[in-house]
């Protein structure tokens, strides 16, 4: 379903849902549980903790000499 037609869908249903009580408190639940947990938030920065974690006596240019020397061709033949 595209947000076009769920956003019609809501509509057409709005005056239904705002009749009943109890069709309103499940689609409020439904629509709250559609929100990022307050965990999510608290969780996002999780990243920071590794922040100066890494440890090495080389320099970035040996680093990124490592690196480059380390890269390896993928020559597979594929049939198609």
């Amino acid at each position: 379903m595209t947000a076009l037609e769920l956003n019609a869908e809501i509509y057409r249903a709005m005056g239904e849902i705002a009749n009943d009580e109890t069709l309103l408190a499940k689609v409020l639940k439904y629509v709250k549980g559609l929100a990022p947990a307050k965990k999510a938030k608290e969780d996002a920065g999780w990243a920071t903790r590794f922040v100066g974690a890494w440890e090495d006596n080389r320099t970035a240019d040996e680093i990124v000499d490592d690196i480059r020397s380390a890269r390896t061709s993928n020559n597979i033949d594929i049939e198609l």
